[in-house]
């Protein structure tokens, strides 16, 4: 639904939204970036829409040495646990196999008073699936963490934000791992409309400001699926020595295929 099945159009697809002039970084990885980068939100709709918008973290990120990545995103279906990882098994893409870090996903439980096991809760939801193939395209070899939330409230985005970082310093991995918040923001408003409240709230998300968060967020009664996951990387990042987040790209649909009507809002930041 989001991607191609063959390989072979798998990898075009992702080079393309690499080398997109306009949405993309404008050229394939990897970057000759070597500065400290913590984590980043990617947006999850499909490729034709946000997948350049997407490619510029994902280019940021190319010359990391991570081997695992700690992915949050929303739970789109309301199934399962309200807070739910998976610990162990792998994901298949069109690319191959992606082992889940059964190890680090225990350890991230044990700290966490929210955090369950539940498998049920991935078994519809796309939001983290579709952040594999840009990653299988940058790095051969990588485990993973998935975790989704039904339950998007701040006390949760603290409690699992603490876990994970207090859980890859006590491990030490804290320069091999990757932390992605899966998200997209405003929904089905006009363009103009999705520019400007999205804008207020990546303000916010580039300060590392959770509490200003929240507020910008039901203030302007942004729809942002994944505001949940986005708060609980902001946490983890700021205890781990991020300072501040950086906005690579934001576009919506509509600067994509120029029907502004409805559009839905992609963003791609890093915290630095």
């Amino acid at each position: 639904m989001f991607y191609p099945d063959n390989p072979r159009e798998m990898r075009g697809l992702v080079d393309q939204s690499f080398r997109n002039q306009r949405f993309g970084p404008g050229r394939p990885p990897p970057s000759a970036a070597k500065r400290r980068i913590y984590g980043m939100v990617s947006p999850h709709a499909g490729y034709v829409y946000s997948g350049a918008v997407a490619a510029n973290g994902f280019y940021e990120v190319s010359s990391i040495d991570f081997q695992d990545v700690i992915m949050v995103g929303p739970n789109h279906y309301g199934i399962g646990s309200w807070v739910a990882a998976m610990k162990e098994g792998a994901w298949e893409t069109p690319l191959g196999d992606v082992q889940i870090n059964s190890e680090l996903a225990k350890e991230i439980a044990a700290r966490s008073s929210t955090l369950d096991f539940d498998d049920f809760a991935h078994s519809r939801d796309h939001c983290l699936e579709v952040q594999l193939p840009f990653l299988q395209c940058i790095k051969e070899d990588f485990r993973i963490v998935p975790i989704v939330l039904v339950s998007q409230k701040s006390d949760i985005a603290y409690n699992l934000g603490n876990a994970i970082s207090e859980t890859i310093v006590e491990k030490g991995v804290v320069e091999n791992t990757l932390l992605i918040a899966s998200s997209d923001f405003t929904h089905y408003e006009p363009n103009s409309d999705a520019h400007r409240k999205d804008g207020e709230l990546i303000k916010a998300i580039l300060s590392l400001d959770v509490n200003k968060f929240y507020a910008v967020l039901e203030r302007l009664d942004i729809s942002a699926c994944g505001y949940g996951a986005i708060a609980t990387m902001m946490v983890a990042v700021k205890n781990l020595g991020a300072t501040r987040g950086e906005l690579l790209k934001y576009a919506t649909s509509g600067d994509v295929t120029g029907d502004t009507s409805a559009v839905v809002g992609y963003s791609s930041i890093v915290f630095v």
